[in-house]
């Protein structure tokens, strides 16, 4: 079963984030024209992002294969530090199995029996001496990972447009759903132009911000 626990985000992030912006505008001393949500509403609106970089989000993801690490670890703003096939014991692995596999009792048994064979060849290496590190290499892609993953809040929001899509591999996709939700609940104002669709499982850019996109 895939987890997605918050382990730390930047306190007052949405006050933090307004600060930075009025520092670009040195609106600190005028007439307020927006505030707090609607400023950062205007800031998205006129695409003026960087200001996002000023916050960070961490989260620990449980559950999700290896075929899932692989492709999160591609995004390169990121900073992540992940279960170790090298140094941790894999002889009782976990795996995923894709709804597209477990549909078919015939499939679904012949994917059983391969994880059933992988894990008693890898047990069988380590009694011959082959340390972890190498015989690892028979791991299938399947096998469940830990990853903890850092991001300031722009790359979050572009995370969710790459990997929100339903073009996006379908384990990405319902990670990124439960890590939306979350930002949503303690960011609400940066993140909440992007609607989650329960019924396809995928992330829509709305324009719920407005027409906010004048100078405070």
């Amino acid at each position: 079963m895939i987890r997605v626990e918050l382990l730390s985000i930047t306190p007052s992030a949405e006050k933090l984030i307004e600060d930075a912006g009025r520092t670009a505008y040195l609106s600190f001393h005028k007439e307020i024209k927006y505030s707090g949500p609607d400023f950062i509403k205007m800031l998205i609106n006129k695409d003026h992002i960087s200001v996002l970089e000023h916050a960070l989000a961490t989260f620990r993801i449980k559950g999700g294969s290896r075929s899932f690490t692989h492709q999160m670890v591609r995004h390169r703003l990121c900073s992540f530090t992940q279960q170790s096939q090298r140094y941790v014991d894999e002889s009782k692995f976990s795996y995923s199995i894709p709804d597209s596999i477990k549909q078919d009792p015939k499939t679904e048994n012949l994917y059983r029996n391969f994880m059933k064979r992988a894990k008693t060849v890898y047990a069988e290496l380590q009694e011959l001496g082959i340390k972890n590190e190498d015989a690892r290499f028979i791991l299938p892609n399947a096998v469940e990972s830990e990853i903890v993953v850092t991001a300031n809040f722009r790359e979050w929001r572009h995370i969710f447009e790459l990997r929100g899509q339903a073009e996006a591999q379908w384990e990405i996709r319902t990670i990124m759903i439960k890590i939306l939700k979350i930002l949503k609940k303690n960011a609400p104002a940066i993140f909440e132009d992007y609607e989650i669709d329960e019924q396809n499982q995928i992330i829509n850019k709305t324009n719920k911000t407005g027409t906010l996109t004048e100078s405070p």
